[in-house]
């Protein structure tokens, strides 16, 4: 069961249409979301931001948790009934909050570029801006 090495984990991170999300709070509770993601700074960053799909709240736990507990993973996988062809990347960090300036709208642009629905209606949020610490993967025997 090969493990990938970091540029096969980037690629198949960066040719994935989502992701989620893994924060933690200072005690150590886990909280995962569903998440659309851009890679910026030569795969050394990810970056998503909250947009305006509906929230039951504006005060987000994942937020939240960053202030407390930067450290987070990003994780993509494909799932197949044929075994075979199974894989999953991860990616640890250290995730920050960006509320404006000039780094976060280059990061909205790489969104806009990747997500037409994020060209047509520019994420107003806060951005997550995370700095890639460790990259791991794995793959079945055929993927």
């Amino acid at each position: 069961m090969p493990r990938l090495d970091e540029p096969t984990c980037r690629e198949r991170l960066a040719a994935a249409r989502h992701a989620y999300l893994a924060t933690a709070d200072g005690a150590g509770e886990p909280h995962v979301v569903p998440i659309t993601f851009a890679l910026v700074a030569g795969g050394d960053e990810l970056v998503t931001a909250v947009d305006h799909k509906p929230k039951s709240t504006t005060d987000l736990r994942r937020l939240r948790n960053i202030a407390t507990n930067p450290r987070v993973s990003v994780l993509v996988d494909r799932y197949d009934d044929d075994w075979d062809g199974l894989w999953w990347v991860r990616l640890d960090g250290t995730a920050t909050v960006e509320l404006s300036g000039s780094r976060r709208e280059v990061a909205l642009d790489a969104l806009a570029a990747r997500y037409p629905q994020y060209a047509r209606r520019r994420p107003a949020g806060p951005l997550l801006r995370v700095a890639v610490v460790r990259w791991s993967g794995w793959a079945a025997a055929g993927a």
